[in-house]
Order: structure tokens, then sequence, then C-alpha cells
């Protein structure tokens, strides 16, 4: 169990749902299969496949969302409404017009719904209740969001916030970039990506590529910011880290994997909570020491909140 990616949130402190009542409000929104006229269908999943929705292991939370979707592509349903608009045509002896054509194309689709594959997947969310962090496995924050969406809907109160630091992230990396080093902790690897705020919005990209000496200076002294910029924490754990605050790539380094020969290797639901419980404890120390180098947490923050 290790996270690709990580879109995280600030917990409130008025957040003091226990795990039963979580377990109980979220069972009220299970994952149910797409029916015959479901071009979608989303709920809570259990982590590891038994009944469980809300996955336990020392003190940390995993969350699973459920996402069933079929495969209809427009341009089917509209080939086929075309060449049903062609007979139509020849039997009337005129072209349908418009309220036709959606008639044909509202047709079409409850015809091949049921006969389309369904695709499905899970995302997986990680609640810390003591540190109060909620991260999402997803590559964008509008996929965090299906996330959030659903958990709104199944709780009576989510005090959520973005984490809001003192410093912009871009900002941030651009003094690094700058001065040649990371904050304590952090060192700077080898792929950035800088961004022109002009409108002709230029940028310049380097992969596996020393970020040292005068020509990445250039670029930043020409007006270019970072949006992304490769880290490594600790010498645990490296990632990219872009302009929004969001962390990709994540890769938890030899140091930390090589934990997981202590656990059981017959044992499967060992070394799945074995691995949440390493990938977690080292998130746990990484949030606060990024957050702590972006200058702290914002003093103000907009508040996300779902009244009951």
């Amino acid at each position: 169990m290790w996270f690709k990616n990580l879109q995280f949130y600030r917990l409130s402190p008025d957040w003091n749902i226990t795990a039963d009542v979580l377990e109980a409000q979220l069972a009220g929104r299970r994952f149910q299969p797409c029916g015959s006229q479901d071009q979608e269908s989303r709920g809570w999943v259990s982590p590891t496949g038994d009944d469980v929705l809300v996955h336990r292991v020392g003190g940390q939370w995993l969350l699973a969302l459920g996402l069933e979707q079929r495969l209809l592509p427009s341009s089917v349903v509209r080939q086929e409404a075309d060449e049903r608009a062609e007979e139509l045509a020849a039997r009337q002896g005129y072209k349908p017009g418009r309220k036709q054509m959606k008639e044909l194309r509202e047709q079409v689709m409850q015809e091949f719904l049921p006969r389309a594959f369904t695709r499905k997947r899970k995302v997986f969310a990680w609640i810390d209740p003591v540190g109060g962090w909620l991260g999402v496995d997803a590559a964008s924050q509008a996929r965090a969001e299906d996330v959030l969406e659903l958990l709104r809907q199944s709780v009576e109160v989510l005090p959520l916030a973005p984490v809001r630091t003192e410093r912009s992230p871009a900002g941030a990396m651009a003094d690094w970039l700058a001065a040649g080093e990371a904050p304590a902790g952090f060192t700077i690897d080898q792929d950035c990506e800088l961004r022109s705020v002009s409108e002709d919005k230029a940028a310049v990209r380097y992969v596996r590529h020393t970020l040292e000496g005068d020509e990445v200076r250039g670029h930043l002294a020409a007006g270019k910011l970072p949006t992304r910029l490769a880290l490594t924490f600790d010498d645990r754990l490296s990632f990219v880290v872009t302009e929004k605050l969001e962390l990709k790539r994540l890769d938890f380094l030899d140091v930390v994997k090589e934990k997981l020969d202590e656990a059981d290797g017959d044992d499967a639901r060992a070394l799945f909570d074995a691995g949440f419980a390493m990938m977690t404890g080292e998130l746990r120390v990484l949030l606060p020491a990024l957050v702590t180098a972006l200058g702290g947490e914002a003093a103000e923050g907009q508040l996300l909140a779902k009244a009951a």
C-alpha cells in the first residue's frame, strides 16, 4: 500500500468523529454496481476486500472510493444516431430536426448502455485523526474532489480546509533554485519545470538534468517561476511538488521499503498493513516539514465545512 500521488488537506481541530462512527456513516453510501441505464456509479468500498470501510492500522485510517463507469464513446452514439437519421429522412422525405435528433441520440444511448463495457477503479484516501491530515492518492485536485464530494455527502460534518502556507510554493521553489540549496532535510533533484508569468506562458522543462548553474538562474531572472520541482526528503522519500502544493511521483526509497522484509512474506494482509503503516509514518513526518519549509501554515484559511 503505497500512494503514488498526494492531494492533502487540513482537518479542523473540531474533527472528533471516531472510526466506528465514520464506518456507520459511510455504510449509507456503499458502492453499488452500475444499473443498466447508469453511465457511472460511485460509493465506498472496503480498502482490503472485506466488509470494513474504515481500515485502521496504528491509529491511521484508510478509505476507498469505488468507481464504475460505462465506456460508451459519444462518437459511437453520434454515428449510430446519424445513420438512423438518414433512414428516417428517406422515409419521411426531409431531414430530422433538432428535437428528433436529440430523441434519436437518447434512444441510441438507452439501447447501447446495457451492452457497454464497464471500467472499475479505486481511489484511496488516508485520514490521520491525530495529526489532522487528510490525503487522497490522486494526480489532480479534480480527481481528489470525487472523494471529498462523497465524503461530504456521507458524514454529518466535514471540517476540512486546504493547506495554506505563508510562502507560495512557486516563490519558495524559486528561492531554493536561485540559492542552489533546499531547506533543511530536503535535497533538490534533477527534474523541474519553469513557466513564464507573462501572457506567452513560455515554459522550459528539465528532466534528469542538473539544476545548478547559471542556466536555471537565467530563466528565474527572466521572470519564469517553478511550477514543478523534484525533491528528496531525508534520503527516504522522493517526490515532485507543484505550485498548487500537490505531491506527485511519490517514491518511497529502499531504506523505507526494506523494512517490509521484516513482515511475514506469506501473509498478504500483514504486508498490506505494514506498507500502509510505513507510508503513513513517512508522510506524517514529511508534511509538517514541507509546510515548515514554506513558512508554516497561514494564520487564516477558508474553512470548507459541510453543516449537518
